[in-house]
């Protein structure tokens, strides 16, 4: 198995969620986690301390608005002051609520404002985090990186037009910079997971219907949880999965084809 004990994750939105169940499986194997939050600085912080207790690694948080892609430039710079390198890159955070106003809804209520700031958080965020990330995995000799993306772009889900094509859109991007960041030894995959059991999916208006007909489409009869994605990136991310790029890596339940 990979020895990874001393390497840095770095990862988007990891407060709660898929992104904390992230940055907990890449800890519980000795990786230091470098994870961004939007707003509440004092979970992050916790979170980071309960890292660096439970696992004997070092975590850090730091804040990151990822409608402002300008920040990403900054925010590696503050990690670079804090960790000795970076090996692997999340790009986990998202939006919902009021910045997707316009953005979540039926096909013909959709507005460009809306489209736009989900384009910015899932794509952008993903181009500008990877590019300051692959200039430091570079100085270390390669690493991997890992995009979130959705079995929303596969099927329908009411509401979902606007989320599940940027899905798309982010999956094609994450094709893209494979083939060219291979040369520097960076493999690039994306990890696509059906309806998983998050504050995010709760903050659906259908969330009860969506989470129903996920159990009866589910060959395992179940929602999935934010660990059954987490066990995906961080297998993404090990030497077990050198050959692998250019993927996406559907983790559904097998939701998608019944």
């Amino acid at each position: 198995m990979t020895n990874m004990k001393g390497k840095t994750l770095v990862i988007t939105g990891a407060t709660k969620g898929i992104g904390q169940a992230i940055a907990e499986k890449f800890a519980q194997n000795g990786v230091n986690v470098a994870f961004t939050y939007n707003s509440n600085g004092e979970i992050a912080g916790v979170l980071a301390n309960e890292l660096e207790s439970k696992y004997g690694i070092k975590a850090r948080a730091y804040p990151l608005n990822i409608l402002e892609t300008d920040e990403f430039k900054p925010l590696f710079e503050a990690i670079d002051a804090d960790f000795d390198r970076v090996d692997f890159f999340v790009s986990n955070a998202m939006i919902y609520g009021r910045p997707v106003v316009g953005g979540y809804g039926k096909f013909m209520r959709l507005k460009p404002r809306g489209l736009n700031n989900i384009y910015t958080a899932t794509v952008n965020a993903f181009v500008v985090g990877t590019q300051e990330a692959a200039k430091r995995m570079e100085k270390v000799g390669g690493g991997a990186v890992v995009t979130m993306s959705s079995t929303g772009n596969l099927i329908y889900i009411e509401n979902y037009a606007g989320h599940g094509t940027n899905k798309a859109a982010v999956e094609a991007m994450s094709r893209y910079a494979a083939v060219e960041l291979g040369e520097m030894n960076i493999r690039v995959n994306a990890v696509s997971g059906g309806p998983i059991d998050t504050d995010a999916l709760k903050a659906f208006t259908n969330y009860e219907e969506v989470k129903a007909e996920t159990i009866r489409r589910s060959a395992m009869n179940r929602m999935g949880s934010p660990d059954d994605i987490a066990g995906a990136v961080y297998f993404l991310c090990t030497e077990e999965a050198s050959w692998i790029t250019g993927q996406t890596i559907v983790v559904d339940g097998g939701t998608t084809f019944r």
